[in-house]
């Protein structure tokens, strides 16, 4: 059966640890003499991250190792979340939905979620827009409330490049984006007890 992008990760183990880092495009100059600086944003946002597996014997570590071949290096693309952030703080009920087409940047409409809700999300909760190829990942800014129609604006990071469409769904519970590895090539270790290292990182795909 053919290989199919984006792939879920292995559920054979968890992960020991996971870096995320939230990169910008920031352009800063500072003058040598009066120490004075100037600043440039750029739309450019994009995380990134590193992940370490537990020590494994054979019998998991192949598993790890063929998905990780299975990428073809930077070519295929998989689905990442934070794992400890899979549930969200805030009360997060409801069904919510994009509100309004053609909305892109940090500040995204929703409704559907319950009425009058204080802290339906909180900050450093997670939201994914799309599925599958085109899943974002994004992280809220700010604790969100919702008004009595049960509407709301998240202000997120990284902002949305690819206008989601009206009334498509807001996943507030295991969001995942859409990343690919950091390098073409992939090592893993082994010791003399037989127990394999593996480590990789990853990038959005943007």
């Amino acid at each position: 059966m053919a290989i199919i992008y984006p792939l879920a990760l292995p559920t054979v183990t968890g992960v020991a640890q996971i870096e995320l880092r939230a990169i910008n495009a920031v352009a800063y100059s500072r003058s040598p003499f009066t120490f004075s600086g100037q600043t440039h944003a750029y739309s450019g946002q994009a995380w990134q991250a590193d992940i370490t597996l537990p020590p494994m014997k054979r019998d998991t570590a192949e598993v790890w190792i063929s998905w990780l071949i299975a990428l073809r290096g930077q070519f295929g693309t998989f689905l990442l979340n934070d794992p400890s952030g899979v549930t969200p703080r805030g009360s997060a009920g409801g069904s919510p939905l994009v509100n309004g087409a053609a909305q892109t940047g940090n500040l995204i409409n929703i409704d559907g979620c319950l009425p009058s809700q204080t802290g339906w999300l909180k900050a450093g909760d997670y939201v994914q827009f799309g599925s599958g190829a085109s899943a974002s990942l994004h992280k809220v800014l700010e604790d969100v409330n919702s008004n009595v129609s049960g509407e709301t604006t998240l202000e997120i990071w990284p902002s949305v490049r690819n206008a989601p469409s009206d009334n498509s769904s807001v996943v507030t519970s295991s969001a995942k984006g859409l990343f690919r590895l950091s390098s073409n090539e992939q090592a893993w270790s082994v010791n003399e007890a037989s127990i394999y290292g593996i480590t990789f990182g990853a990038m959005e795909a943007i």
